[in-house]
């Protein structure tokens, strides 16, 4: 029985780490820290919507067995009405560079004022917003198929934040945005990525074109219109090497250790 037990439990960490990370308020990572900052968020265009109350999930720098790959932007659907998606960012803290992953949640919370494009801009989501059942999508910024998608609306009064590219926040040259007051409350109500997010951004770290190190921060592939699955996969794929792997380890930050504690010193017991 105490072996089903450890298990079981053993099982379950398994589980909790290698599942889709969950911000909270406290900004707490989940991951490997890694010494390097990521690139720049590349310049892209947006492939048009084509599917009616489908989202934009920008494009963005992850970390896997091959260092930095970027997961191109693609248009996925919301696991229900009225749910939004905070992108993920990077973010200093420990001495290392640490994964903050993206979320769903009934309004934006707060993505380290990275200026992800197309509606995303540092804070909030400008791109579009639901109407009862229906997604309307604001034509100033984001891309449709107007043959399919009818629902939209024009606000050129959006304020773009497209000059700055740097992709992470703090550290040395990082972008030193706080969340305000609405993008704290935000995370309460929160939901992990899809499945379809996940086979996406797993798919591109198995391929060897999307690492920095190949591609220089300049990925050919920036953007698709479907995410990637097992049927759509990168075009030219190759995958990761061994070498790609042995080169990304040694900039992986080691384990911070707790500090030891002081044993509080013994009370004295007066003489009698």
């Amino acid at each position: 029985m105490q072996s089903l037990i450890r298990a079981a439990l053993a099982a379950f960490v398994f589980i909790a780490f290698t599942a889709a990370p969950m911000p909270s308020l406290a900004q707490v990572s989940i991951g490997v820290g890694v010494t390097i900052a990521p690139p720049p968020i590349p310049v892209y265009a947006q492939p048009p919507c084509s599917t009616p109350n489908y989202l934009w999930e920008p494009g963005y720098w992850a970390w896997g067995p091959g260092g930095y790959y970027w997961v191109p932007g693609t248009w996925v659907a919301a696991p229900s009405v009225g749910m939004l998606w905070t992108p993920g960012y990077w973010g200093w803290s420990s001495n290392a560079y640490h994964w903050h992953g993206g979320y769903w949640g009934r309004s934006v919370g707060f993505y380290g004022g990275v200026s992800y494009g197309f509606g995303y801009f540092g804070t909030g989501y400008v791109g579009g917003r639901w109407n009862g059942n229906a997604f309307r999508y604001n034509t100033a910024v984001t891309s449709i198929n107007r043959t399919v998608i009818h629902n939209t609306y024009v606000d050129k009064t959006v304020i773009r934040n497209t000059s700055n590219h740097t992709s992470y926040n703090g550290g040395k040259g990082g972008i030193q945005a706080q969340p305000v007051k609405a993008e704290k409350a935000a995370p309460q109500d929160q939901h992990p990525p899809t499945t379809e997010q996940t086979t996406h951004e797993q798919t591109a770290a198995q391929d060897r074109n999307h690492l920095a190190t190949v591609n220089h921060g300049h990925p050919t592939t920036t953007a698709v219109q479907h995410p990637y699955s097992a049927t759509n996969r990168p075009p030219h794929y190759t995958p990761v090497t061994s070498a790609d792997r042995q080169a990304a380890q040694s900039h992986v930050a080691a384990p911070q250790k707790a500090a030891p504690q002081k044993a509080a010193p013994q009370s004295q017991k007066p003489p009698r």
